[in-house]
This record gives C-alpha cells, sequence and structure tokens, in this order.
C-alpha cells in the first residue's frame, strides 16, 4: 500500500497476495469486501494524468489480476471477474468483466 493513511479500509476485508494499493487520492475499501491476487489500485495514474478516489462499496469482489483506474466507484455486491480493466463506475449487483469492463449481467 502506497499512501497508506489515504486509505479507509471498513471490516472482514480479504486482499490477495501481491495486490498493490496506491491511495494518494484516496482509497475507500467497505465491509466484507474480497480483493483477488495480484490486482492494481490506483487513485492516481502518471500514464494519463488522471486522478481521483477509489470506492469499493459493500459485499463487492475484485477478481484476480484485475486493474482499477482512478475515480472508479464498484457498487454493492458487485463482482468484477479476473484480468478485468476497470476504468468506469460499475453500478451496484452486477457482473462485470473484459477488457475494458463491461457489466455482464445482474444480481438478484
Amino acid at each position: 500500500i502506497q499512501y497508506a493513511k489515504n486509505l479507509k479500509m471498513g471490516n472482514n476485508v480479504d486482499i490477495g497476495a501481491f495486490t498493490y494499493i496506491n491511495a494518494k487520492n484516496g482509497v475507500i475499501i467497505e465491509d466484507n469486501v474480497q480483493i483477488g491476487s495480484h490486482c492494481s489500485i490506483f487513485s492516481i495514474s502518471t500514464i494519463d494524468n488522471k486522478k481521483g478516489k477509489v470506492i469499493l462499496k459493500k459485499n463487492c469482489k475484485i477478481g484476480s489480476h484485475s486493474l482499477i483506474m482512478p475515480g472508479v466507484t464498484i457498487g454493492k455486491n458487485s463482482i468484477i471477474g479476473a484480468f478485468s480493466f476497470v476504468n468506469k463506475n460499475i453500478p451496484s449487483n452486477v457482473i462485470a468483466f473484459g477488457i475494458p469492463v463491461k457489466v455482464n449481467k445482474k444480481i438478484k
């Protein structure tokens, strides 16, 4: 975790091995979030100069090797498939995956 003072983490959070979090502009991880191994979460991107807080809402799951870009919010109970490039907000209660990420299914 880089800039750990800007990371807010809820209860019962599971972060897989080799995951990188850059919280320079803030990262909020709410309760019961699961993040797979080898993920990267960026609140700043030096390649395209984007920056913004990343918010992972309650009960969401991030598949391994996924990349979350600055300014993204992932909604409650949503699932991001492995190896996804998340460059936009994801609503609650959906399954999304791909490069770039696309919503594929609603969760009932």
